[in-house]
């Protein structure tokens, strides 16, 4: 299979490179070196070159807070240039793979997010990936995903790993819930349906809903330090508050990757104690 993967230089297209490389895959790693999405042409003539068979888009704007003040920015990275994409996809038969958010939902349900739930983001990150997952069609594979981690790149893991022990007080909220999801288990996943050739939208996260306050205890514990190290504190009381409005209940339910058969994406704990022993 012929895979182009953009946003090949971030954490989860790092790992979708190496897991596609391992399982065979004549792969082009796309980064912000090779191609600049929002480029129309560029784009077009890149998969002109390449004629891949799948292109999987991870590359995106996730800077949520500054989302919230380069509105143009992020719409161009996050919306724009998937509509880039999928006119070249479509000129050269390419199956493609779009990776989006939790933040396209409000949080406010009381139970866990299907794929066709309403979406109604609250900030200008879920509502340039809302039309991002607009922009590319109903022939992709638009998949959500939450609290992304991984070996590369910025993530809760590796901040924690390097406050921990340290003299800075840990307090982080209880009352936003979600599913940790970790690259490593992801990127497979992506590949899978990429393989499959799947249209449609599908939840992928790791299983374990937890409160950013409980998803920090663990890691803690994962690392050998006291769980205590953390404080709960509610949204409420963020100083000073976050620009970007979060999802209360961010916990996506992957009921149309359980309908194809494909067995749920593990326990979040598992790999987070493999990506701590790694970063140890």
């Amino acid at each position: 299979m012929r895979v182009l993967i953009t946003g090949a230089g971030g954490q989860l297209g790092v790992d979708l490179v190496a897991h596609c490389s391992a399982a065979g895959d004549d792969v082009t790693a796309a980064d912000r070196s090779v191609i600049d999405i929002t480029d129309a042409r560029a784009v077009a003539a890149l998969l002109a070159d390449v004629r891949p068979d799948v292109v999987i888009n991870a590359a995106a704007y996730t800077a949520v807070d500054a989302c919230e003040t380069d509105v143009d920015g992020a719409t161009a990275v996050n919306a724009t240039a998937v509509g880039n994409l999928r006119s070249a996809c479509d000129a050269v038969e390419a199956h493609l793979v779009q990776v989006s958010t939790d933040y396209v939902f409000d949080g406010t349900l009381d139970r866990p997010y299907v794929e066709t739930d309403a979406t109604n983001p609250q900030s200008v990150y879920g509502r340039t990936k809302l039309a991002g997952e607009i922009a590319a069609g109903d022939a992709a594979a638009v998949v959500r995903t939450s609290w992304v981690c991984g070996e590369h790149g910025n993530n809760m893991v590796k901040l924690i790993l390097r406050l921990a022990g340290g003299d800075t007080p840990l307090a982080f909220v209880d009352d936003q819930r979600g599913c940790p999801t970790f690259t490593a288990d992801l990127a497979p996943a992506l590949r899978t349906l990429a393989v499959e050739r799947r249209a449609g939208t599908f939840h992928l996260t790791n299983a374990g809903p937890v409160s950013w306050y409980e998803f920090v205890a663990d890691i803690l514990e994962a690392a050998g330090h006291d769980r205590g190290g953390v404080t709960p504190i509610s949204t409420a009381d963020l100083d000073p508050p976050r620009p970007a409005p979060r999802p209360a209940n961010s916990v996506l339910d992957n009921a149309a990757w359980r309908s194809l058969g494909h067995a749920p994406l593990r326990d979040y704990r598992a790999p987070l104690a493999e990506l701590v022993a790694r970063l140890s």
